[in-house]
């Protein structure tokens, strides 16, 4: 049974998490309003996927990913990289201007037409097969016969 520190602990938690999900929530309906991003497909659907991933490396729900949660994302996704490489990814999205990329920054480059590292990591990560294991290793040997 968990002490009432615990609980309270808890219930913390889940009130910063719930403060968080409130004001991504807030960021994605200012996209879904931006006349810029009207014809974008599935954005929507696209707003959400973001804010979940989001949610999951802002690991201290203060609404920002820092160079640690962003280094340990990458660790996760089976790309890691050094602080210098972090702090350069997190320059080139926030245009130097922030050393945490903000929510709204993230989107902006996953809606972008650049090509951030960060976005085709990411990218790369949601093409995994659905069970969150992605190939490894050298792809098998074939023979010329079975080639199209």
């Amino acid at each position: 049974m968990p002490s009432g520190q615990e609980a309270q602990g808890g219930k913390r938690f889940g009130l910063l998490r719930s403060q968080q999900d409130e004001r991504l929530h807030s960021v994605n309906k200012d996209f879904l309003e931006d006349e810029k991003y009207k014809d974008e497909e599935n954005l929507a659907e696209n707003l959400e996927s973001f804010k979940k991933k989001y949610m999951e490396f802002d690991l201290n729900d203060q609404g920002d990913i820092d160079l640690m949660s962003l280094k340990q994302m990458l660790e996760k996704l089976g790309v890691p990289k050094t602080h210098l490489e972090v702090k350069k990814m997190i320059a080139e999205v926030t245009g130097g201007s922030s050393e945490t990329i903000s929510y709204h920054n993230f989107v902006t480059m996953m809606l972008g037409k650049r090509s951030a590292v960060l976005r085709l990591i990411m990218m790369f990560e949601g093409k995994s097969d659905g069970n969150g294991s992605k190939p490894a290793g050298p792809p098998a040997k074939r023979d010329i016969s079975s080639l199209p």
